[in-house]
């Protein structure tokens, strides 16, 4: 999952967590062994890497703009 959330690094991203509650947003600033650290309203937070199921783009309109709702 590491080599897969390298990819992300420095994108607004999704990261959906087992629980199906628990989804976070931002910008992927930094991916370790153990976690990711993301980034969203000049505040970090550290995710545990072995609790991730999903990541994904932060999906946009065909504008450009961000969607004000994501639906999964």
């Amino acid at each position: 999952m590491k080599e897969l959330a390298l990819r992300f690094l420095n994108k607004e991203c999704v990261i959906y967590a087992f629980d199906s509650g628990h989804q976070f947003d931002g910008v992927i600033k930094e991916v370790t062994d153990g976690a990711i650290l993301i980034e969203k309203d000049g505040k970090l937070e550290a995710i545990n890497l072995d609790f991730v199921i999903r990541i994904r783009e932060y999906p946009t309109k065909k504008n450009g703009k961000k969607k004000s709702v994501v639906l999964d």
